[in-house]
């Protein structure tokens, strides 16, 4: 773990290289990402069985065995617990609820003669990609899932890769339960090549949505502009800003929640207390010894944490702006007055009963997130990534009259003489 103090002569070089750690592997696999993908384009559905079978560990008998059938997912829920189906009932009706809040209304003016508006629209496909190497997350299939159905998007295909040909069954509950329409056991940058170029057995979506690790990330940097993305996301991070007052068991389980997700996740406390960072530090010890995922934890712990000591809360905002975390938990005495302060966060999650980890579950916005900083021009998954809008103008002679004119000039000062004779000529007959 690192540790900072902003009093030191040289915090803000310190500081830098904390900005600068350098966590994102996809520049490690672009090469081995563009062969796959020129695979699949060449050979289709034929290629998705053979990268299925080497990386997966199980070979499909024919391309029709990718699709997971209505029979499967049936038989796959019936094993999931009651407790667990309730669970990922209270889940979705949260985010969807949260979701249907952000549907947008479409826009009209109107003057004399001109009508101008805009048309929203949902998209008519979108590819789900839901992780399933080191840990299944039932969690993203009802974030990524459920924003899409609110949306209307009529077509949700979700790609999950299933090594050893194993399926998870609540993945699939919660696939299901989030309406999606088709399910192909395929994993990796494969998985979003089919989604984008399409094969014979899987049709072509218009956006790629979900996290997954550095080749999928890196195959949705390189099929973007073919179809279009929702983030290339990096390793997981969280910031908690906290006092000495708050618990060390809590705030350092709430730096665990995140390093437990990866090697390359970030977990940084922003204090005023140097010994309550000191009693902090102990407790994520102590939870190292009997966390299940103690040897990941402790690795992006040992690597990338951070406490970081400050002298104010003035001074917490202005080093969390320059973070921009996807993750921020104020746990301070006014947490609201704190984050008036931040601009850059992915979520924020106010107050010391409020762990981060609500939100990845059950308290309704989305849980996929801007990471490496890109909170300071990104935002999280919403309605919006599956709308796209349409602008429309109708006008009349006089309306045309009204603006046309001015249209001429400016056409004419760019010297485009059709744009402008194509307004000019009807205006001559107009009144």
């Amino acid at each position: 773990m690192k540790q900072l103090d902003t009093r030191d002569a040289g915090f803000e070089a310190a500081f830098r290289a904390l900005l600068d750690d350098a966590r994102d592997t996809t520049a490690k696999v672009d090469g081995a990402v563009a062969g796959i993908i020129a695979e699949v384009r060449a050979r289709g559905d034929a290629a998705l069985i053979d990268l299925t079978a080497r990386f997966d560990r199980w070979t499909p008998a024919s391309a029709a065995a990718l699709r997971v059938t209505a029979e499967e997912i049936e038989a796959a829920v019936a094993t999931v617990p009651a407790a667990q189906l309730e669970a990922l009932t209270v889940a979705a009706r949260r985010i969807e609820s949260f979701h249907r809040a952000q549907l947008p209304r479409d826009v009209e003016l109107a003057e004399p003669g001109l009508r101008t508006g805009m048309r929203w629209g949902a998209l008519d496909a979108v590819g789900l990609y839901v992780p399933g190497g080191k840990a299944a997350y039932p969690s993203s299939v009802l974030m990524n899932a459920l924003p899409a159905r609110v949306a209307g998007v009529a077509r949700i295909a979700m790609c999950v890769p299933t090594p050893d040909g194993a399926l998870n069954p609540l993945v699939l509950a919660a696939a299901r339960l989030a309406g999606v329409t088709e399910i192909f056991r395929i994993g990796g940058a494969q998985a979003v090549a089919a989604l984008a170029w399409g094969t014979a057995t899987i049709a072509p979506v218009d956006r790629i949505v979900g996290p997954g690790n550095a080749y999928v990330a890196e195959a949705k940097r390189q099929v973007f502009g073919r179809v279009g993305i929702d983030s290339i996301a990096g390793p997981s991070e969280v910031l908690v800003i906290a006092d000495g007052s708050n618990d060390p068991r809590h705030v350092a389980l709430d730096l665990l929640a995140q390093a437990e997700h990866d090697e390359a996740a970030q977990s940084i406390l922003i204090t005023d207390d140097a010994a309550f960072a000191g009693r902090v530090a102990a407790a994520v010890e102590a939870e190292l010894r009997t966390l299940p995922r103690a040897a990941i934890a402790g690795a992006s712990w040992a690597a990338h944490g951070a406490a970081i000591l400050v002298r104010d809360w003035a001074e917490a905002a202005e080093l969390t702006n320059r973070l921009a975390p996807e993750h921020l938990q104020i746990m301070t005495p006014d947490p609201g007055a704190l984050f008036g302060k931040i601009r850059h966060a992915g979520a924020a999650f106010l107050g010391r009963w409020c762990p981060e980890a609500v939100g990845d579950y059950v308290a309704g916005p989305n849980h996929v997130l801007p990471t490496g900083r890109t909170a300071r021009f990104a935002s999280g998954l919403s309605v919006f990534d599956f709308l796209k809008r349409t602008t429309w103008v109708e006008a009349d002679p006089a309306g045309l009259a009204a603006i046309g004119p001015a249209a001429v000039t400016l056409a004419k000062a760019e010297g485009l003489d059709a744009h402008g004779l194509s307004v000019s000529a009807r205006l001559a007959g107009t009144p």
